[in-house]
């Protein structure tokens, strides 16, 4: 929503790149720390009535976020968002674990994803123009209405049984379990470099399009809007269909398709952040693609997640990854790149007052730092797949052995 609603907040409260961008990273602190106990009520509590509380909490505070009147009561109505939030990560990867079996769960994971490109690009479609008409706030009052639909259907779905499609799996409980899988550490390590990119692209795109590109506030989140959409579904679905294909010809399949996904994100969003001012068509399409192609991740990676872990830990595993992925990443991604666009406008205006051209040319060169993270982000998943077959053989026997006794 944020990333929607940017420039006129920005100018509505007088605000730098950097402050724009810490809204956000405070925001993916809290949730990150908060997430931790979440994850852990995820693996023995209702998940069904906890993930309903945690939409609550977000869509209220989401809509109480219209009625701020300075920078820090917007910042602490963002904070008690991602306190919400952070219960649906964990809760989710666990009911879906408990849903499809190993060879379908890339395809129920990225469908599950969807909602990452399509709730944002709807964040943009609706936010832009119902800012551009109504003003910033009123957007927010409208991107709070879906929970009173959402919440009451929640409460009506049945709950599986944990670890219902693996039968009778160990209960295992302790950090030590998932701290000794070497390819939970190198996921993590992705997780961080993935969220840094797709926050900084989310809090800033629509910016970078109406500055450089010169759109208006609504057509700069229609278009992110649309291009979001449209590569997010395209892309988060195919990455379903080949993570449940490659797994069967090699365990490692999986992390070598985000691999591959990863590094191509890097030139095509290089190209579309090149386009000459007032490319805009060449530069959203460019830029969505790469989108899109960061967005294969979930598909792919969070059902190598699924492979390595027991069903018991499925929500702390979860929670872990959530927190350290964000603490270390997305909380990183906006306000460095607000810095380095503060810091390249000053740059390109050669003193301390800041005309829009400058900041316009200073946020270009700031977004460079996404294909460059996108190659890193590459090379992490690759150096993931040389471990995860290791892994995947070790859970096995930690399942096996508790059937075995049994019998």
């Amino acid at each position: 929503m944020l990333g929607a609603l940017g420039e006129p907040i920005r100018k509505e409260f007088h605000l730098s790149d950097t402050q724009l961008g810490a809204i956000t990273t405070l925001f993916t602190v809290l949730y990150a720390v908060v997430g931790l106990p979440l994850g852990r009520l995820a693996d023995s509590a209702s998940r069904k009535k906890l993930l309903a509380a945690g939409m609550f909490v977000w869509s209220a505070l989401t809509a109480a976020s219209a009625f701020t009147a300075s920078y820090t009561t917007l910042l602490l109505t963002r904070l008690g968002v991602g306190v919400g939030e952070a219960v649906c990560a964990p809760v989710s990867a666990s009911w879906i674990g408990d849903l499809f079996p190993p060879q379908k769960r890339s395809r129920a994971l990225a469908f599950f994803m969807l909602g990452v490109p399509l709730g944002g690009g709807l964040s943009y479609l609706v936010s832009g123009p119902v800012a551009q008409a109504y003003g910033w706030r009123m957007a927010l009052v409208v991107a709070a209405m879906p929970a009173l639909v959402l919440i009451p259907a929640l409460l009506r779905m049945p709950e599986p049984r944990r670890g219902a499609v693996e039968g009778n799996a160990p209960a295992q409980s302790g950090w030590g379990v998932l701290l000794r899988i070497p390819t939970l550490g190198w996921i993590i390590a992705s997780g961080a470099l993935l969220n840094f990119n797709l926050y900084a692209l989310a809090t800033f795109l629509p910016a970078f399009l109406t500055r450089f590109h010169h759109l208006s506030v609504a057509q700069s989140g229609w278009w992110t809007g649309v291009g979001s959409i449209a590569a997010g579904l395209l892309f988060a679905s195919a990455s379903g269909m080949v993570g449940d294909r490659v797994i069967g010809w090699r365990k490692n399949g999986r992390m070598l398709a985000a691999s591959a996904a990863m590094a191509a994100a890097a030139p095509i969003a290089l190209a579309g952040i090149l386009q000459p001012e007032g490319a805009w068509v060449a530069s959203v399409v460019l830029i969505s693609a790469a989108y899109g192609c960061l967005n294969m991740y979930y598909g792919l990676v969070y059902a190598a997640i699924q492979d390595i872990v027991a069903p018991a830990l499925r929500g702390t595993t979860m929670a872990l990854y959530f927190m350290a992925m964000y603490l270390c990443g997305a909380s990183f991604g906006p306000i460095i790149t607000g810095r380095l666009s503060d810091a390249m406008a000053r740059r390109a205006a050669g003193s301390e007052i800041l005309t829009e051209a400058a900041k316009a040319i200073g946020l270009r060169q700031a977004m460079f730092i996404v294909p460059a993270l996108a190659l890193a982000l590459a090379l992490v998943l690759y150096a993931g797949s040389r471990t995860i077959a290791r892994d995947m053989a070790r859970r096995d026997e930690l399942l096996t052995i508790p059937a075995a006794k049994a019998l």
